[in-house]
């Protein structure tokens, strides 16, 4: 049985105006190494921890920024975005196809809340808490390149033909802001299409970044901003003492333009003076000590380590075992949707 709404009745759950309180006991052991009678033996104790949340019910108005919003994954996540938004359905090689989230952890899921009469009783995912509508995120973001999202979403080449076609006057507006562009930190084929890039030095780049995300958070009227890294995956920064492995060191070499501090901990500083999340989609150490200690002190949220190297990893296993086999791939390119 499928119900979509419900509201819980607990102790340890209220209820008011504007958001949900609740608190969660989660019960695990912790082992203990103590001297008993002159021997020393492990014991293991129960432990329980009490965890306190408070949700707010007011659903936010979202704009969500994506470093290299040009690229193979923030032109498919614009697209499908659109796609689902305007109802769009195109022809496939086998039937018309309707845009659809399925896949979609929030929208697609459900979760089994009790039963009833013996019966499970499963509700959609999206129901548990007030969460935002995909339809309704506000999207912008930065590039290297200044191609515009539709042809970006050719170059792509991850959507059908004719889906390309019902979202090119959509997406030709969809213009990224300038990026900020080190090629020292990702692969040399990206230097043909650095044609939009922010100049400066390394704190003049992050001031304009934190200028990017209050111009649009005005123009867009959006309540809430998430700062989305979606770019190339850059080699991993070298973690130096004295230069970022405290956040007084990591800001003292940005007043000194020191080389070695990536992209990517420049948009993500730029997102801790903003209090803006900061979600990391590559496997590359963005967060380098001094960083960390630099979001914890203004309480602000960073977070991921890589969310697309299943299937490159996948992708790299099977062409050595191609190649062993004496087969040439052709491409290795990898598409998310």
């Amino acid at each position: 049985m499928f119900i979509e709404n419900f509201k819980v009745e607990s102790p340890n759950v209220k209820y008011s105006e504007n958001g949900i309180e609740s608190v969660y006991f989660y019960e695990t052991t912790e082992l203990v190494h103590e001297n008993k009678n002159g021997t020393y033996q492990w014991t293991v104790k129960p432990k329980t921890v009490k965890y306190e949340f408070k949700t707010d019910t007011n659903v936010p108005k979202l704009g969500v920024m994506l470093v290299g919003w040009g690229g193979n994954n923030g032109s498919t996540l614009t697209g499908g975005i659109i796609a689902n938004r305007e109802g769009i359905s195109w022809a496939t090689k086998d039937k018309v196809q309707q845009a659809n989230y399925f896949g979609s952890l929030t929208q697609a899921s459900t979760i089994r809340v009790g039963s009833f009469n013996g019966e499970e009783i499963y509700a959609p995912f999206k129901s548990l808490l007030p969460m935002v509508n995909p339809d309704d995120i506000v999207l912008g973001g930065w590039d290297i390149s200044d191609m515009n999202l539709a042809d970006a979403m050719s170059r792509a080449k991850v959507f059908d033909i004719d889906l390309q076609k019902q979202l090119r006057p959509y997406m030709e507006s969809m213009v990224p802001l300038p990026g900020i562009y080190d090629p020292d930190f990702i692969a040399a084929n990206q230097g043909s299409r650095a044609n939009n890039v922010i100049k400066g030095t390394k704190k003049e780049q992050v001031q304009q970044i934190i200028k990017d995300i209050r111009e649009f958070k005005e123009a867009n009227k959006v309540d809430k901003v998430v700062v989305l890294w979606t770019a190339n995956t850059e080699r991993y920064s070298n973690v130096i003492v004295g230069l970022n492995d405290t956040t007084e060191n990591l800001l003292a070499s940005l007043e000194k333009n020191e080389t070695e501090i990536s992209p990517s901990t420049l948009y993500a500083l730029a997102c801790i003076y903003e209090n803006v999340p900061f979600i990391n989609g590559s496997p590359q150490n963005t967060f380098v000590p001094g960083l960390i200690d630099l979001a914890i002190k203004h309480n602000t949220l960073i977070g991921g380590d890589d969310f697309k190297s299943g299937q490159t990893k996948m992708k790299s296993v099977l062409v050595d075992f191609l190649v062993g086999a004496g087969i040439k791939a052709s491409s290795t390119s990898t598409c998310y949707l």
